[in-house]
This record gives structure tokens, sequence and C-alpha cells, in this order.
């Protein structure tokens, strides 16, 4: 009888517990998809990054190689073509290698700002239709001499300051 007592005192505490409404829910699992893509965006920044850096110092030696910025421009048009996500190079020095690298006005253009003020991620969440996006900029700071080979204006900045971005809009999947 005891074990029957608990059980069912069990089961009220259980049942009276207050688990937040519908709504909460929704939120606290659109929060976790948030996360999830936020963890996508530092997944392929890395991967995007690390690519760059080791073309860069194996396989560009003059100007009359491929910069690999270009390859990987490339590289972001047909992953957006595929539906997988869309990314931007974006400039931050205000003299950009091209133009299609302006950034944009609204977001690209806040999250240069705050690239540039020493933040290294910048993102927020918007709605289109009825679908949400992350969207996210990455700081690209000069890391490598062979930098300038391509890009004369940076040969007076500063290793390590934010030079770029890139810009992602990832689809955020509840």
């Amino acid at each position: 009888m005891k074990f029957v007592k608990a059980a069912a005192l069990g089961l009220l505490i259980t049942l009276g517990t207050t688990h937040g409404s519908a709504e909460d829910a929704k939120k606290t699992q659109s929060d976790a998809a948030v996360e999830r893509a936020r963890r996508e965006v530092r997944m392929l920044d890395d991967i995007y990054k690390t690519s760059i850096v080791l073309i860069t110092t194996h396989y560009v030696h003059s100007d009359d190689d491929l910069p690999a910025g270009s390859a990987f421009k490339a590289l972001f048009g047909a992953v957006k073509k595929k539906g997988w996500h869309e990314v931007r190079l974006l400039d931050a020095t205000g003299e950009p290698y091209s133009d299609e690298n302006t950034p944009k006005k609204g977001f690209e253009k806040k999250a240069v700002k705050q690239l540039l003020n020493g933040k290294a991620v910048f993102d927020e969440v918007v709605t289109e239709g009825d679908k949400r996006f992350l969207l996210a900029a990455t700081a690209i700071p000069v890391v490598m001499e062979k930098c300038v080979m391509c890009h004369d204006n940076y040969k007076n900045v500063p290793k390590g300051r934010a030079i770029g971005a890139l810009g992602y809009k990832v689809p955020i999947i509840d």
C-alpha cells in the first residue's frame, strides 16, 4: 500500500509540474534549432578558412596562379546552387577586391561594423516567408604574407586585423 501511495504521489507531482505552454516548448525547440545552425556556421567556417589557407600555402606561388578567393567564390556558388547554404566574401576595408564583395545594406553592413570593432562573429535570425535563417558573419583577418600578392591594399594592415568576412545564410531547421 505504501508503494501505491508513493507511486500516486509521484504521478501527482509529475502531472502537477508545469512544463510551460506549447509556445514555450516551441521557443525551446526553436532555440535549439538556432544553436544547431550556429554550430553549422562554426563548422563551415573552420572548413572554409582552413582550406583557403592550405590552398594559398601550397598552390598559390605567383600572380598568375588562381587566387584561392576566386576558387572559393566558385565553390560558394556551387554550394548555393545545390540548396545547402549561402556564403559571401565581404570586404571590410572599404576597398573591395571586387564590387561583388561590398557589404549590402542591413545585416552585412551591421556585421562588418561589429567585426571591425573586435567581434569575431556576429549573427541574427531572420524570417523569409515561412522559413527562418541564421545570418552570420565571421571575421577574416590577415593571416599570411601571401595575401598581399592579390590584395595590395592589405600591405599596411596589421596581421590579425579583420579585412573582410564570410557572410553566411544558413537555414534553421526545427
